[in-house]
């Protein structure tokens, strides 16, 4: 087994502890009468969890290797799912398991997708292509957490003990990680920094105007139109579904992360390394499935919040194709797992859209609240129109050599 698929296992596992969550929404609301807010506060609690992951993982990796901090976030994943399935006692164990599977979905984020990359090239892989790294770690993303939705909305729909066994058919496919990732080269030299801990988390390039101006705008709505099309509309189309509310949830759910990991080989195609194509594409994508989301709220009409998934994954899977790639062109090796990290901390906190809305509808008409969304949207896809074709990294680099000939 080449190395690469290692990580990229253990990627799949944690991302799939990350949304095994996200179908049972509803069963949580509907069986235990647990408010919508409370619901949606566990869909977006994990992001406590996840964004100092990302942000600390990442940047000790690059110093202190991957090997390590993905053995740790497989272990979070473990946690999780453990305290998930102990649920039934009370909230406070649901609220901690979405904790631990942040954690676990931060770390593989950062260090899950560096290190597939790293072993993707060279040595490892040498008749990989140069974009094999960032496809094959978004694909992981992508179908880990499409497979864990699946399963666990299928399983509390038709299966016996829904609150339980999820998490525990996800424990074992989970542990042999622990095995495997111990045994899985590092893809690269490690590189400590002398001083305190905290120094080693600076991150140099998250400065860079490309990725300030670019990626940055373009981050939260990937998980922010993923949460609002597979998390909030099907608690908002109990009317429309009846029983069948957790079907709903779970093709919603699986339709939007299939479409993203079907979509993403011609991502590629759209990325362009002389402008932004790729994520002015998947934004416009996105932002338009969060209208239609909204239209099929109006109409209370399943078909339409399904097809908006279908919009929902074509723009989650272009932007994590393109991001990735423009974080990796950004950063170079030194800080790649920090930078991911800073990525990916900026695009889950869109998860915490679905607890804002769920908010504010009790005191606004939530296609109101969507529409203002969108309009936010738009304003950043014109921002990221206007950086479109300036501070590329490739560019600046041959200004900086033409510079030193003069």
């Amino acid at each position: 087994m080449k190395p690469w698929l290692a990580a990229w296992g253990a990627v799949f596992v944690c991302s799939w502890a990350g949304n095994q969550f996200s179908p049972l929404l509803l069963m949580y609301e509907q069986r235990d009468h647990y408010s919508s807010v409370l619901v949606n506060i566990f869909l977006g609690v994990y992001v406590l969890g996840l964004a100092p992951a990302l942000l600390i993982a990442g940047s000790l990796s690059d110093r202190h290797g991957r090997r390590p901090l993905l053995f740790a976030g497989v272990l979070a994943a473990l946690t999780g799912s453990v305290l998930l399935a102990l649920g039934p006692l009370g909230a406070p164990f649901l609220a901690a398991g979405r904790l631990f599977s942040g954690i676990s979905v931060g770390i593989a984020m950062a260090v899950g997708n560096a290190w597939i990359k790293e072993l993707s090239q060279g040595r490892f892989d040498p008749g990989a292509a140069a974009d094999s790294g960032a496809r094959r770690a978004s694909l992981a993303f992508t179908t880990g957490s499409a497979v864990g939705a699946l399963l666990a909305g299928l399983i509390a729909q038709w299966g016996p003990l829904p609150e339980i066994v999820p998490f525990v058919l996800h424990l074992a496919v989970t542990a042999p990680f622990l095995v495997i990732v111990a045994r899985t080269p590092e893809g690269r030299v490690p590189g400590g920094l002398s001083g305190p801990w905290w120094r080693q988390l600076a991150v140099p390039s998250a400065g860079h105007k490309r990725f300030t101006r670019v990626v940055l705008p373009a981050a939260p709505w990937i998980f922010g139109s993923a949460a609002i099309g597979y998390g909030f509309l099907p608690t908002q189309l109990g009317g429309a579904t009846g029983r069948w509310g957790l079907v709903c949830a779970t093709a919603a759910t699986v339709i939007a992360l299939g479409v993203s990991s079907l979509i993403q080989p011609l991502a590629q195609r759209v990325h362009s390394l002389e402008s932004a194509r790729g994520l002015l594409v998947a934004v416009a994508m996105m932002v338009l499935g969060i209208a239609i989301v909204a239209v099929a709220i109006r109409t209370q009409s399943v078909a339409i919040g399904l097809g908006a998934n279908v919009i929902i994954g074509i723009g989650i899977g272009t932007a994590l194709v393109s991001s990735l790639l423009e974080v990796q062109r950004i950063a170079g090796a030194r800080d790649l797992a920090g930078l991911t990290g800073v990525f990916y901390a900026a695009a889950y906190a869109g998860f915490l859209a679905p607890a804002v809305i769920a908010a504010l509808a009790h005191l606004l008409d939530v296609t109101l609240v969507l529409a203002v969304i969108v309009g936010l949207g738009a304003l950043c896809w014109i921002g990221i129109v206007a950086s479109s074709r300036r501070h590329i990294p490739a560019d600046e680099l041959e200004s900086a050599g033409e510079a030193e000939a003069g």
